[in-house]
């Protein structure tokens, strides 16, 4: 098996690769254009207060995040690399597969919870904050 097998209909592991560092960088230029549209809010060092822990978090989920496709990607390459030898399992213990899915459960109730602060501020109502 090599970079260019289908691993699901449509995709290959170098389709993955590509996907996920263009969704990194769309995600920068998303976190870009949040700070940009919350500069002018910050009038005072109360508004910092509120709105700079917000990017704070924002930024951390998004490090987060590329940090676990890292990994999910080192996984998709060692079932490359065990099909090559003609293995069948993914070479991970059960004990990683649990940490992975842990990891992916977390990052996703971090994105849910700056979403939602981040549509209190684009509705105004500072929810979550």
């Amino acid at each position: 098996m090599d970079k260019d097998t289908e691993i699901f209909k449509g995709k290959s592991f170098s389709g993955i690769a590509k996907d996920l560092y263009s969704a990194s960088k769309k995600k920068e230029s998303q976190i870009n254009l949040l700070i940009s549209e919350l500069k002018p809010f910050v009038q005072n060092i109360g508004d910092a207060t509120i709105i700079v822990p917000l990017i704070k978090d924002y930024l951390e989920v998004s490090v987060k995040n590329d940090d676990q496709l890292a990994k999910l990607l080192a996984v998709v390459q060692r079932l490359i690399g065990n099909k090559d030898q003609g293995e069948t399992d993914f070479g991970i213990s059960e004990e990683e597969k649990q940490q992975l899915l842990d990891e992916l459960t977390a990052i996703e109730e971090g994105n849910k919870k700056i979403d939602d602060k981040v549509k209190g501020i684009n509705n105004g109502t500072h929810e979550g904050i």
